[in-house]
């Protein structure tokens, strides 16, 4: 045991054990964070059978097809940006890989059935973290709400004074609205 201390205190020794766990840090923390930004990519988001009613009434929605050409994928709404919250919402999504796995919403009829139960859960965290996800794209401090029409004015700028978030409001704007939210 001696020896290999007295190994480790060699300048040479020292030097490459310090190289070599900075270059493994390196490759450990890249292939992370590929890993990490692979799975907020669209083609990842619904790649289980599951999703493709989500799917299909996304590509219906206006945060996939409208006149400016901008389009939000699954992660602009649903994974913040920033990596400490990022993060945090990647380990909340085990939870749903584990209801996958475990047969809860392993077919798209499972899906629907829970799609209440599971729309609420987004409400919820949307509204308690006052729609940060929307707000990457959307903020009432850079809206020109002279030009919306006079309706939407209103309520926004309504939905301002009140200090309300997107949720609150845009329920169902890029996925088909549960009929009825219950509890489990």
């Amino acid at each position: 045991m001696k020896r290999l201390f007295d190994w480790f205190r060699r300048p040479a020794a020292l030097g490459s054990t310090l190289l070599a766990g900075a270059l493994a840090g390196i490759l450990f923390w890249g292939g992370f964070n590929t890993a990490m930004e692979q799975t907020n990519s669209l083609s990842f988001c619904t790649s289980c059978h599951e999703m493709t009613p989500v799917y299909e009434e996304y590509k219906q929605s206006v945060h996939y097809r409208n006149a400016s050409g901008v389009r939000a994928i699954c992660s602009d709404c649903h994974v913040p940006r920033d990596w400490t919250h990022k993060l945090v919402r990647k380990v909340q999504a085990t939870g749903e890989l584990w209801h996958k796995l475990a047969g809860t919403i392993d077919t798209p009829e499972k899906f629907e059935a829970r799609r209440a139960v599971l729309a609420e859960r987004v409400w919820q965290g949307m509204r308690a973290n006052d729609s940060r996800e929307c707000r990457n794209c959307h903020a009432y401090e850079t809206m020109d709400f002279h030009k919306q029409t006079t309706r939407a004015r209103e309520k926004m700028e309504d939905a301002a004074r009140q200090g309300k978030t997107c949720i609150e409001c845009h329920q169902g704007i890029a996925h088909r609205k549960p009929a009825v939210a219950h509890d489990d």
